[in-house]
């Protein structure tokens, strides 16, 4: 009988284990909202680690289909609003950003636009500190990537 409650306390403590794979032991937890695009490789769409929210660089892409937004602006919003959708996952709104890193492939023709699609979003000030740099080559050639930071402190 013993034996059987040992084996059974176990197993639990098993299959607790096997039902979080996604925190890690200083209880770090990756980040997957059901409505988001698709992360596919070794990379996650972003991280939990206490009270911060860490987004991956999101691009352009949209959730339904999971290519590229076609329209430079729109690309630039859909980049925006994905960051938006996993900051808002975690209890997060854009005026919790306390970070953003912006790439694009080119400052002259892209930071223009990021500009209007951030005070649109954003609604007016203040706005998150923002370091905005032009890069020689994103990936699938994209114009923009944008990285995040954002403060969502856990609740009770």
């Amino acid at each position: 009988m013993r034996f059987f409650a040992l084996l059974c306390v176990l197993l639990t403590a098993g299959s607790a284990v096997a039902q979080s794979p996604q925190l890690s032991p200083n209880g770090v937890r990756t980040l997957d909202p059901p409505e988001a695009i698709k992360a596919e490789g070794t990379w996650s769409l972003g991280a939990r680690a206490g009270d911060f929210v860490f987004v991956a660089g999101m691009q352009g892409v949209d959730p339904t289909t999971n290519r590229l937004v076609q329209d430079p602006q729109a690309r630039i919003r859909q980049a925006f609003l994905n960051i938006r959708l996993i900051a808002q996952s975690e209890g997060a709104s854009l005026q919790d950003c306390v970070r953003l890193t912006i790439y694009v492939s080119d400052l002259k023709t892209f930071a223009p636009m990021v500009d209007k699609v951030q005070a649109e979003l954003w609604g007016k000030p203040p706005y998150p500190p923002r370091t905005m740099v032009e890069v020689r080559r994103l990936f699938d050639d994209d114009i923009v990537e944008i990285d995040s930071v954002f403060y969502a402190p856990k609740k009770p």
